[in-house]
């Protein structure tokens, strides 16, 4: 019997995934989106499992989570997530947060996904695996009421705020720089004391290039007019000390 389209998951606020204000980190929620995008297609027959046994994995390219408040400490929550569009190359894929409880709406993230060869990391058609079988899960009509990703347009007067070498806990299961900790590395350029006061209402990241294991990798910040919101840029150099972009990201804070 087909499955559903939209899959619907729960979750709850963690004590130790919670920060100084007790609601959930923004690195953890990612987790979880992440974490229902792969309940969902696993579910679906096109899921990691399926994928690495035939030599290709999910690569994520774009991610946007615009949230109206962070579920508080012990909160269980509900992730809703759909595929709303399946290219060749390409899939958009949507989420929804919700508290169980109360049904109240903390947020929404969309995001987009590639397919690659895990041998030539070069691009694969989606729609080729298992005769197309996404496509029968494309979701079009649920609503995503937040604006797509933007283009994260950088000049040349950001400045340099930090620089990291990339360990042990930065690599996923693809071998390279985990998505979720580009979020928490853009999230460290900012203070506890401007998190006291300015909640963090939405970030974007476009992945541009992977970075490895012992990689040091630059964060430029751009700080823009209105005061809450930020740009930022992740390098690393190449192996003629050339600085090779590996994502951009925007953070805007209520």
């Amino acid at each position: 019997m087909p499955k559903d389209k939209i899959g619907r998951y729960e979750f709850w606020a963690e004590p130790f995934h919670c920060d100084f204000n007790k609601r959930l980190m923004m690195g953890h929620l990612g987790n979880h989106l992440l974490n229902a995008a792969d309940f969902h297609s696993q579910d679906r027959g096109f899921g990691m499992t399926f994928l690495n046994g035939i030599k290709k994995t999910w690569v994520l390219s774009r991610l946007a989570i615009e949230m109206e408040e962070m579920p508080p400490m012990y909160a269980r929550f509900y992730v809703e997530t759909w595929v709303e569009t399946a290219m060749r190359f390409f899939t958009n894929r949507n989420f929804k947060v919700q508290d169980i409880e109360s049904g109240k709406v903390y947020g929404y993230g969309r995001s987009v996904w590639a397919m690659i060869d895990t041998e030539t990391r070069q691009p694969t058609n989606l729609l080729d695996i298992c005769d197309g079988a996404i496509s029968q899960y494309v979701e079009k009509e649920k609503e995503c009421p937040i604006a797509k990703g933007s283009r994260v347009n950088m000049g040349d007067d950001a400045v340099l705020a930090d620089a990291i070498v990339t360990r042990y806990n930065d690599i996923d299961v693809n071998g390279h720089f985990n998505s979720v900790k580009y979020i928490e590395h853009v999230l460290d350029l900012f203070s506890l004391e401007w998190y006291a006061f300015h909640p963090l209402h939405r970030i974007e990241i476009a992945y541009v290039a992977e970075a490895h294991y012992g990689d040091t990798v630059k964060l430029y910040r751009h700080d823009t007019d209105d005061g809450l919101t930020t740009l930022v840029r992740m390098v690393k150099d190449d192996q003629d000390g050339q600085e090779v972009e590996i994502c951009r990201s925007l953070v805007n804070f209520k």
